[in-house]
């Protein structure tokens, strides 16, 4: 028998309470429970992301609340700055190019977190740029952006700062309205701990502003038709209510038991240990400044991740995911988001030992368990 433990960077773990939740019998979205859900989920999402404004929710993926974010901030033809240095920062690119705004690309080497002095530099080449495309966790490669730098500047600039953290809000801290982010992005099925389908999306009080003179096209995913009326409890179209209970539940697991500062010291600690796991095993950490939410690291000379991670997902039942696009066979992604504790942590330690064991790696058999729990013990 084979036991499945999910480490991959969504979906995630979810709460027993969530997922009894979203077993309860279907109920009619305009139900006077279902709008008192809806109500309290939207205060509980004001807290996850740190903001006075009202969160849009939309049965959609991570990248429905990315395009809310563009199509009601922006016109065509508009001049922004993204920011790629990974899949997720180029999946930017593709959107506004596919809006006919006039982006330009500021490259980040895979693996490194942004300089915010070199966004700074693309500004003041291109002052006429009335936004900036960010990632908080660049889930591909592991590597953490300082938004809160990004922030600073784009509030001296007077330009609008637009984040990805679909990966990483929960894991790593983010405090939208403190730290001047005009529209926060993210979704149910990571570090919220609710299967994939609720897509979020969050904008400033200056966002919201320009949305007012902002043509592209929206319909579905206007944010002040959505945003409003979820925080009264009437969505303006049907919601995916049984993943909103249990985004609640998740939401009010999350504030149980601790809030916002304790979700991010617990993602820390279980992230310290995982990455002491990896060196253990001479593995060699990919970002320069790692994010909370996952561990990337290079697998050993010879060994393809992709098919490692699948021979593991098969005779181990660990869940661990390979790298994307260029870095496909090269890294290994190990999650610690969701419903995770320190035994997970353990759990993924001996699963790395026992995958590698299998493709012949040489190593002293239970060091990345002794480091991972030595790192537990000390924190």
């Amino acid at each position: 028998m084979i036991k499945r433990r999910l480490y991959s960077p969504g979906p995630t773990p979810i709460p027993p309470d969530a997922r009894q939740a979203m077993s309860a019998d279907i109920d009619y979205h305009r139900s006077a429970e279902a709008s008192e859900a809806v109500k309290e989920c939207a205060r509980l999402l004001k807290t996850a992301f740190q903001t006075a404004s009202d969160v849009a929710v939309f049965a959609s993926s991570g990248t429905g609340g990315m395009e809310c974010a563009l199509v009601n901030c922006f016109s065509a033809g508009d001049p922004v700055l993204a920011v790629r240095s990974g899949k997720f920062g180029a999946r930017w690119v593709e959107m506004a190019q596919a809006y006919s705004l006039d982006v330009q690309p500021l490259e980040a080497e895979w693996g490194d977190s942004v300089d915010p002095a070199a966004v700074e530099a693309a500004l003041n080449a291109r002052p006429e740029t009335k936004g900036v495309l960010a990632t908080l966790c660049e889930t591909s490669t592991g590597a953490l952006h300082d938004i809160r730098a990004l922030g600073e500047i784009a509030r001296r600039r007077n330009v609008l700062l637009i984040v990805d953290a679909v990966s990483a809000l929960g894991a790593d801290e983010m405090r939208m309205d403190e730290w001047g982010v005009d529209a926060l992005v993210s979704c149910s099925h990571k570090g919220l701990m609710t299967p994939p389908g609720v897509g979020l999306c969050a904008l400033s009080g200056r966002a919201a502003e320009a949305s007012k003179n902002a043509n592209l096209p929206r319909y579905y995913f206007d944010y002040a038709k959505n945003a409003a009326r979820f925080a009264k409890g009437s969505p303006p179209f049907t919601p995916a209510i049984s993943l909103v209970y249990g985004l609640r539940a998740s939401l009010e697991t999350m504030m149980s038991a601790g809030g916002m500062e304790a979700s991010w010291a617990r993602h820390a600690r279980l992230a310290s240990a995982m990455r002491a796991a990896a060196a253990a095993l001479n593995l060699r950490l990919f970002p320069r400044v790692p994010s909370n939410a996952l561990t990337a690291f290079r697998a050993p000379d010879g060994i393809d991740s992709q098919a490692f991670v699948e021979r593991l997902r098969q005779n181990h039942g660990a869940v661990f995911v390979g790298g994307q696009d260029a870095l496909k066979g090269l890294l290994i992604r190990v999650a610690h988001l969701g419903w995770m504790d320190d035994f997970d942590i353990v759990s993924a330690a001996a699963a790395l030992e026992r995958g590698l064991s299998d493709e012949g790696y040489r190593f002293s058999p239970g060091s990345a368990v002794e480091a991972a729990q030595r790192s537990l013990l000390n924190s």
